[in-house]
């Protein structure tokens, strides 16, 4: 069996809300979806081409912005990015996950998905380490102030 290789297809504008005139670089997969790069996703910024990522997954909402109940402006500030925390943090109900998915166009590209995970790795690594020793030292300093107290209690009431 001979390696299949992959080859970017360009994708010149028959894709959903692309008025910009960049091609974009997609990546097709086996069962049809197409993969965008951040660098893809970044440049739909605009009330007229509104792009979001959530949970890996692409998603234009251009036609969805003067509907969203939060108003526009929140999901322009998002726009071109991952809004994936943004989302969660609202809690969004089922009924608008499930109307997310008629604005579904693609995922993310493997290779950003990487990224994006080292990133969160690091950043979780750098707040362990300054988090880790004090999940330790707070309950020894806690426990030597009751042992201190205890054996000045205790000293106190033998001597009397």
């Amino acid at each position: 069996m001979g390696e299949e290789i992959n080859e970017n297809i360009l994708n010149t504008g028959s894709g959903p809300a692309n008025n910009t005139g960049v091609e974009e670089v997609s990546e097709p997969a086996d069962c049809g979806v197409k993969y965008y790069t951040l660098e893809d996703i970044r440049i739909h910024n605009l009330s007229n081409d509104t792009w979001l990522i959530i949970h890996d997954k692409v998603y234009d909402i251009t036609t969805f912005l003067e509907e969203h109940p939060g108003g526009e402006e929140v999901l322009l500030e998002q726009a071109g990015a991952d809004a994936t925390e943004s989302f969660e943090d609202v809690g969004h109900s089922t009924d608008a996950r499930e109307m997310l998915e008629q604005y579904y166009i693609g995922e993310l590209h493997m290779d950003d998905r990487q990224k994006k995970k080292e990133k969160e790795t690091e950043n979780t690594n750098s707040g362990e380490s300054s988090t880790s020793w004090t999940t330790w030292l707070i309950p020894a300093i806690v426990a030597t102030v009751v042992g201190v107290m205890y054996r000045y209690y205790m000293l106190e009431h033998k001597s009397s």
